[in-house]
């Protein structure tokens, strides 16, 4: 079953639930998901990469503006935005624990004979590539960073 025909399901269960929170959440992941089919070409289905890169996307954007929000003040717009990306994270693959992450980036190293931060960009790239939906970006580079410098 397709991320849309997932989404197109859950988001009937939650209208049929009445639960608010979770058809804006549905709604929205399933916007994002017509529109880049339509960016593409009418009436083609997205390669389960392109549907990972759309909930990591839809994922980030919620944590930022729940960020921003405490940071200004408004806990209960925050509240909505955390609401709408616990949903959106039950989509995504299951996030790697930072050991997992650490031990994998050290032998991404070693395997790369990365040597120092010249060759962040090496590192960098392989990582995101195969941790794509798995870590988030920024843990990635400010782990990998730390790694080359030391």
């Amino acid at each position: 079953m397709s991320l849309k025909e997932r989404v197109e399901q859950d988001l009937k269960n939650a209208m049929r639930a009445q639960n608010k929170d979770e058809v804006r959440a549905l709604r929205g992941i399933k916007s994002q998901i017509l529109l880049a089919e339509t960016e593409k070409g009418a009436g083609q289905s997205l390669s389960p990469d392109t549907e990972m890169s759309l909930l990591t996307k839809a994922a980030k954007q919620r944590k930022d503006s729940a960020n921003l929000y405490h940071e200004q003040g408004r806990p209960d717009l925050a509240q909505i935005e955390e609401a709408e990306l616990e949903i959106i994270t039950k989509y995504l693959p299951e996030q790697m624990s930072e050991e997992d992450l650490e031990a994998h980036l050290k032998n991404l190293i070693v395997a790369l004979g990365a040597t120092g931060p010249q060759d962040m960009g090496k590192v960098m790239g392989q990582a995101n590539q195969q941790l794509k939906g798995k870590a988030d970006g920024a843990t990635i580079a400010k782990m990998v960073k730390s790694m080359l410098i030391n």
